[in-house]
């Protein structure tokens, strides 16, 4: 076995830590806890590419597991979660149906992405990334959960919401890659002060920390979508699509080697 770079691949164990770890949360009916959880471990497998980035230490053994634990943390773990409430609330075989359906496309979004590790899908993800699904699925469950008492509509529009999510995960529609927003190095004085109100924002609405994280990813999701309506009605092709005689070959970057 050849060596392995460490530090980016401990910040991958550790997402995988935290998504295997949600799943025992929803199995010992700690839903909350388990919700929390898979959002650590999406954080924490922003760190892990950016770090390799930085460090110069990309493989291809830290590509494949870091979708191997993204299987886990953003596929199963969020399904176990909506399976849980979704088979309390109505049909288990429907509750099977969609939650199986989610992961299934998740697989296939990440296999796709990692044959697809393109210039263009370094600006733009093809389709809704995994870790945004998974942030727009538990967000939703927080909010359902917030809601509970009150309405159970919730929980009848849960099982269309993973269908959706679902679909869009293996679509070609383009969503922007938050990778390119770069921490390292100087920036302009207003990108600092934008993130100091922006969590100050989030700390004066931590009560409603739920309501504010599911508006934050419905945004997301709800950007790429209307972004490729748009131009379906406008005529404006999307990446990848453009005329063969205006397209220019990229060359397919090599994927690093293990040191």
């Amino acid at each position: 076995m050849r060596k392995v770079y460490l530090l980016p691949n401990l910040f991958t164990t550790a997402s995988l830590f935290c998504g295997m770890l949600a799943i025992t949360r929803v199995f010992e009916n700690q839903p909350i806890e388990a919700c929390w959880l898979i959002l650590l471990s999406a954080v924490l497998d922003s760190f892990d590419g950016k770090i390799a980035r930085l460090t110069h230490s990309e493989s291809a053994f830290g590509i494949n597991y870091d979708s191997l634990s993204d299987l886990v943390a953003f596929g199963v773990a969020p399904a176990a979660l909506m399976f849980s409430v979704l088979s309390d609330e109505g049909s288990v075989k429907i509750a099977s149906g969609v939650t199986t359906l989610y992961t299934i496309c998740g697989a296939l979004r990440l296999a796709r992405f990692n044959v697809q590790r393109t210039r263009e899908e370094k600006r733009y993800f093809t389709g809704l990334p995994i870790p945004g699904a998974a942030g727009a699925a538990v967000a939703a469950f927080l909010v359902y959960h917030r809601l509970y008492p009150v309405s159970n509509v919730p929980a009848k529009i849960l099982p269309f919401l993973i269908v959706i999510l679902s679909c869009l995960m293996v679509s070609k529609v383009p969503y922007p890659s938050l990778k390119n927003i770069k921490i390292e190095g100087r920036q302009p004085f207003d990108y600092l002060v934008s993130i100091i109100v922006v969590l100050c924002v989030v700390l004066a609405l931590w009560p409603f920390l739920d309501l504010l994280l599911f508006l934050s990813f419905a945004a997301y999701v709800s950007f790429g979508l209307g972004r490729a309506i748009y131009g379906i009605f406008h005529h404006k092709p999307r990446f990848g699509e453009m005329p063969l005689a205006d397209r220019k070959e990229e060359p397919h970057e090599p994927l690093p080697q293990e040191r």
